[in-house]
């Protein structure tokens, strides 16, 4: 097993929903692979770290209602029966690597539609689940190095505090086959993610937006990285959270 398959399943691990030789195989990983253990073992920690100090972020009734009938309109199926939310992820999980494949992070394979397509499965499987973060801090000094030894590159991390968008924290994700850079922030209610990855050769530009089952999504690439920021959040404030980021990048870089 590669490190990136448990880390795909380790949520489904951790709930106890692997059975047989998934399950099986999941353990006799992390016997083996003292990385993988470091986190499980952080995963656990993190899930009871979560529930105790951001239970104002846990996704409302209203948007985990939305969020299964967007999920369920992906699939194109209707379920006999109720069933809880891990399931409609597990399947637009499924949608989304069949969709993509072996496709990996680059500009210039791969289309801005299968990315969109990832990055919001990203956001989705965080909002439903327990791995909102992996550290948890108001403190861009504190997420920041936390990130060292844990990427191959090492992401900015800014505080917009003072303008209405605070920090919340990061987390490891993967796009693709790759792993990336996720920083979350928060606007009243709403989780705003942003995914970062070096940028491939190529010209900069954007941002674009792309929408999807009610999530707004800008992009762009600047000289050092490729952005991706999803949220729920009106267009409008997520074109300002945006241009914030851009202008404190424009700031870093002088």
């Amino acid at each position: 097993m590669k490190h990136e398959d448990f880390a795909a399943q380790l949520d489904a691990y951790v709930d106890g929903e692997l059975v047989g030789n998934e399950a099986r195989d999941m353990e006799l990983h992390a016997r083996e692979c003292a990385t993988c253990a470091h986190a499980h073992e952080r995963h656990l920690a993190l899930r009871s770290a979560i529930r105790e100090r951001l239970p104002a972020l846990q996704a409302p009734g209203e948007l985990r209602s939305r969020v299964r009938l967007a999920v369920r309109a992906a699939a194109g199926v209707t379920p006999a029966r109720a069933r809880p939310d891990w399931r409609w992820l597990a399947a637009a999980a499924v949608l989304v690597g069949v969709a993509v494949g072996t496709w990996k992070i680059s500009d210039s394979r791969a289309s801005a539609d299968a990315i969109a397509g990832q990055v919001l499965a990203s956001h989705v499987r965080a909002l439903m689940g327990t791995h909102l973060t992996d550290v948890a801090s108001t403190d861009q000094h504190t997420v920041k190095p936390w990130f060292n030894g844990r990427l191959d590159f090492s992401p900015p991390v800014y505080d917009f505090a003072g303008r209405g968008y605070p920090l919340i924290g990061g987390r490891l994700d993967y796009i693709g086959q790759g792993a990336v850079a996720a920083l979350v922030y928060g606007r009243r209610q709403h989780v705003i993610d942003v995914l970062l990855w070096p940028t491939q050769r190529g010209p900069t530009g954007g941002p674009a937006a792309v929408t999807r089952q009610g999530y707004h999504m800008l992009h762009w690439s600047a000289p050092d990285y490729t952005y991706w920021v999803v949220s729920d959040l009106g267009v409008t404030e997520l074109g300002e959270f945006s241009r914030l980021w851009r202008q404190a990048d424009s700031t870093a870089a002088r």
